[in-house]
């Protein structure tokens, strides 16, 4: 049986395109985009807690981008976002949204995933720590130190 939690859609759209938002009046923009596409239904994934099996409501939705953009403004004290990448910063289906106090490397210039700390989709998540596991190479060595 296939484990529903590990959609090959949800990581195909993860695994694509993006496009940074750079500007805070692009992330107004691309909020406005996600609020916009009425024809889909919207899950918010918070990475490390179970995916959520029901999109939310539109009241909902708003209650979330709201409270997600105030905590991106207040804690990333830049004048840039450059946090936030959307699959289509017009027509977006997919958004990946990394915490300002748990950068690391969201770029992935050091060849591996970065996990954001939150996603929206059109699309139901699959939970991303079990499907896309860090890489060993940290603990072999440390296990190699006590061998």
């Amino acid at each position: 049986m296939t484990d529903p939690t590990l959609s090959s859609a949800y990581l195909d759209a993860f695994r694509g395109r993006f496009v940074g938002v750079l500007r805070w009046t692009q992330l107004d923009d691309l909020w406005d985009a996600v609020l916009a596409r009425t024809d889909v239904a919207w899950y918010v994934y918070h990475v490390g807690e179970p995916p959520p099996r029901v999109a939310l409501g539109a009241e909902q939705l708003r209650r979330a981008l709201t409270g997600i953009d105030e905590m991106l403004r207040r804690d990333h004290e830049e004048d840039f976002c450059g946090i936030v990448y959307a699959d289509s910063l017009t027509e977006p289906g997919f958004v990946k949204i990394f915490d300002p106090n748990n950068l690391g490397s969201s770029c992935g210039s050091s060849g591996e995933t970065v996990l954001p700390s939150w996603t929206l989709s059109v699309l139901p998540p699959t939970d991303l720590p079990a499907a896309l596991p860090p890489p060993n190479n940290r603990r072999r060595w440390w296990q190699r130190l006590f061998a």
